[in-house]
């Protein structure tokens, strides 16, 4: 008989807080952590807003890391640390009390942010700074895990990979505790000139809060985020044997590749509706069983339109009776960090029956008709849900979870 996946703990850093109370709070009240960037000065870029972490976040995270190991640390894996830490402490876990052998880190990292606004770089850190498997190396050490241990970059997808690869080792019995996620930030104005001259990111300045509008008509790109989501996935044998707090199942996932082209989705949708549907294969999930998709949604003209699509192709008429919202109107697009937080916010939608808006809903597209939950929450218990991420390079993930 095939292991159960569960979740039972988890973590977010955002635009919007510190902790989950914070972040959920400010979810389901439509509320934008878009701003004017403080991180540098953004006079000279075409687009001069983000979704930053608040300041408070450098004295959290003194609480959770020692100050050595800080010193080696960017500001991104300093917040991955910290969320992994919190994710820990949510879920009860006593590594003590389990076999280290078969506990496992997988993070989703694009980059480790050592960009040009990355303070306090030196010639002894600077190695470690850059290592990309220096978030979930950091997090094996903390707890000295033996288990799977390593980085997974596939763009905006890459913590959907992580989760998913980590379902995929407890299924198979090759892990018991996984601890997974992402954490990312490309606030900085190399990144930002680059998306600018791909025509990618939004320029509507003035004002912040209301330039990120997934799937309305006067959309004009994405909007930066930051932050880390870390959850953790246990066997479902191993949470009830130390009687852990469920908070919902893993019931599947998808991962696949459109091998169609490095920046845009596949023509009509069709790559990501093949991703939907190996992921309801995969978790023995009907269609008509799905509540809630939480989209990837990135106010981008291809993949509202695309996304949509892909949406009717796989769900036909019962398309236009699913609730769906981009958490990404509130938080921008967290890059690596996107598939954990989306995923985290879905589970709090599945435990709380309560599904988070798409803010910003001004100018409906006639050729996106679906239900978005245009701007504010909705109150609707549900019991299967959806969260979708789709990165450059055509590399999709689907997250599906249960109550």
């Amino acid at each position: 008989m095939a292991r159960e996946v569960v979740i039972t703990g988890m973590s977010l850093i955002t635009s919007l807080g510190l902790t989950i109370e914070e972040n959920w709070k400010s979810i389901i009240n439509g509320k934008s952590g878009v701003k004017r960037i403080t991180l540098f000065d953004p006079t000279n870029c075409a687009t001069q807003i983000a979704a930053q972490v608040p300041d408070e976040f450098e004295a959290l995270s003194k609480i959770w890391i020692k100050k050595r190991a800080a010193s080696q640390m960017t500001r991104v894996t300093r917040m991955c640390m910290t969320a992994a830490k919190m994710a820990v402490a949510n879920s009860g876990m006593n590594f003590d009390d389990t076999d280290r052998s078969k506990c496992g880190v997988i993070m989703g990292v694009v980059n480790t942010g050592n960009s040009s606004v990355e303070k306090n770089t030196t010639t002894q850190n600077t190695v470690f700074k850059s290592m990309t498997n220096a978030m979930p190396a950091w997090l094996s050490m903390e707890y000295q895990l033996t288990g799977p241990n390593f980085a997974v970059n596939t763009a905006c997808a890459s913590s959907a990979y992580a989760i998913s690869l980590g379902y995929q080792m407890i299924k198979s019995g090759q892990s018991d505790v996984m601890i997974v996620g992402g954490a990312d930030s490309i606030i900085n104005p190399e990144e930002i000139r680059g998306f600018n001259a791909l025509y990618a990111l939004s320029v509507a300045n003035d004002p912040p809060e209301q330039a990120s509008k997934p799937f309305s008509k006067d959309r004009d790109g994405f909007v930066i985020g930051e932050g880390a989501g870390t959850i953790i996935l246990e066997s479902k044998e191993h949470a009830l044997a130390r009687k852990a707090h469920i908070h919902c199942e893993m019931a599947g996932c998808s991962i696949t590749s459109e091998g169609y082209n490095i920046m845009a989705p596949m023509n009509d949708g069709e790559g990501m509706a093949f991703s939907i549907r190996k992921a309801l294969e995969n978790s023995g999930i009907q269609k008509e069983e799905v509540g809630y998709i939480n989209a990837h949604g990135t106010s981008t003209e291809l993949n509202d339109r695309f996304e949509t699509m892909a949406i009717k192709k796989e769900f036909g008429e019962l398309a236009y009776h699913i609730p769906i919202s981009s958490s990404k109107s509130m938080l921008g697009h967290t890059i690596g960090a996107a598939g954990a937080i989306e995923a985290i916010i879905t589970i709090l939608a599945l435990e709380n029956g309560i599904l988070p808006p798409t803010i910003n809903y001004r100018i409906p597209d006639p050729d996106l008709d679906l239900d978005y939950i245009p701007n504010q929450s909705r109150k609707k218990e549900i019991n299967v849900a959806l969260s979708n991420s789709f990165g450059f390079g055509g590399h999709n993930a689907i997250i599906v979870l249960k109550k």
